[in-house]
């Protein structure tokens, strides 16, 4: 299996290079590495680029302008430039457990799609995190409840693959997802601009093709790093959509994957 990370990012080069550095101390490096930007500035380029220059994997580089919020449509972008057959998709203020990408690899499975942990981290907290780029230094741990999301029991990640459906809500921040089901059902789907759902419709989509969804509790664990959150203006429109695809039990959207040629990342 060749596993492939796409790390989407948006004018936050701070955060992206404390995320890639949580990649480069993976215990199982990915097979390879997309960054995929949303037309930033020349700081997010040069921040890969350092990356890129002592990566132990290839590194490749998509982009697209900057025209709002289009997640959907980046990591189709993605997805078509990579050369996996597995991809994990987590967001470019994720910082990763050292055993992220292992955990990964050992819950993939064919006939479903991976949802790992997400812990979000206060301001306080964020401003550790980037300071020391790890979650081990500097008080940068969540306290309280949370903090049990951070622990690493790869055994019980197993068994409660199933359970914790139940209370992990679907997130493309950390998703992963197989190639063949992905174009199966034509990736993301890029009517979805602005914030919205499109990680569920995804979800949804991937059930109507008979994927089961198995969520990673004491595993896959990554701490989301604190912003502002993103403007809501299309949220309405978009959870329309969502409720259409469930109720037509639609697996393959109109605008997708396809609308994108293969193999067009640089590789750095």
């Amino acid at each position: 299996m060749r596993l492939a990370l796409v790390v989407t990012t948006y004018e936050r080069p701070d955060a992206l290079a404390a995320v890639l550095a949580t990649v480069a101390a993976q215990r199982q490096p990915p097979d390879e590495l997309i960054v995929a930007d949303d037309g930033s500035g020349p700081e997010t380029r040069a921040a890969v680029d350092r990356y890129a220059a002592q990566s132990r994997v290839p590194v490749g580089w998509v982009q697209q302008p900057h025209a709002g919020f289009r997640a959907a449509r980046l990591r189709n972008i993605a997805t078509a430039a990579s050369r996996g057959d597995y991809l994990v998709f987590i967001d470019g203020d994720m910082l990763l457990h050292p055993a992220f990408l292992e955990d990964h690899r050992d819950a993939a499975r064919r006939g479903s799609f991976v949802q790992g942990m997400r812990i979000p981290l206060d301001e306080a907290h964020t401003r550790a995190a980037l300071a020391a780029r790890r979650l081990d230094a500097g008080g940068a741990q969540p306290r309280g409840a949370r903090r049990l999301y951070a622990v690493h029991r790869p055994r019980l990640a197993r068994a409660c693959a199933k359970l914790a459906n139940g209370f992990i809500a679907v997130k493309s921040c950390n998703l992963a997802i197989w190639r063949d089901d992905l174009v199966a059902v034509n990736g993301f789907n890029e009517a979805f601009i602005g914030w919205g759902p499109e990680d569920k419709e995804l979800a949804a989509r991937l059930a109507h093709l008979g994927r089961a969804r198995r969520s990673l509790i004491f595993g896959g664990i990554a701490w989301h790093l604190h912003h502002a959150p993103a403007a809501r203006d299309r949220r309405a429109t978009n959870e329309a959509l969502l409720a259409r695809t469930r109720a037509d039990c639609t697996i393959r959207c109109a605008q997708g994957l396809d609308a994108h040629p293969a193999n067009t990342a640089l590789w750095l």
